[in-house]
């Protein structure tokens, strides 16, 4: 038996959820999401909760019955509370400037780098940090790795973009090995 999977998934008051079949429409004060789960489990509202359960008891159906109730409350905390992740940049030279859809970075190339966010994601950037922010929650982590893939963090120095919450492992470097 999942954990996940037999908990029900509370509606909020400001949170309109449409079930067609196995397409879940949700829309909220954030924004609106839409995802078509699969064949494997049943969705059902049952006043202010939706429960989740698996179709028969073969391997397929309970792996995703935890998955889609879990993608489920994304869906909802998304369009109420909304989503965030944040990348630090340190290195010298390094800046980031958001104009209307999108984020300009100099990561010390040769040139710029324009990166055009898609839509329903915003960024904001705050000296030397970028904040990601929008109501779906896979969307917000593709775009974070996207852009920090232009200039990971090395290990000597720290320079590149991180995200704020990891930690980098530093090396020591050529005078490090000698004694």
């Amino acid at each position: 038996m999942s954990r996940i999977g037999k908990m029900p998934v509370g509606i909020p008051d400001k949170v309109e959820v449409k079930i067609n079949g196995l397409t879940v429409d949700v829309k909220g004060p954030k924004g609106q999401l839409s995802y078509t789960f699969r064949n494997e489990v049943k969705i059902a509202q049952e006043g202010k909760s939706i429960n989740v359960t698996p179709v028969n008891e073969s391997t397929e159906a309970r792996a995703m019955w935890g998955l889609s109730r879990t993608l489920l409350n994304n869906m909802i905390t998304g369009v109420t509370s909304g989503f965030t992740k944040s990348l630090e940049f340190n290195g010298v030279g390094y800046k980031a400037a958001v104009a209307g859809s999108t984020l300009t970075l100099n990561l010390g190339y040769s040139h710029p780098i324009e990166y055009a966010l898609p839509k329903g994601i915003e960024a904001k950037v705050n000296k030397n940090v970028i904040e990601f922010t929008g109501c779906d929650k896979e969307l917000v982590g593709f775009v974070a790795a996207q852009v920090r893939s232009y200039r990971e963090p090395e290990p000597y120095k720290g320079k590149g973009l991180k995200y704020t919450d990891e930690t980098i492992i530093r090396k020591a470097g050529k005078t490090g090995g000698k004694k």
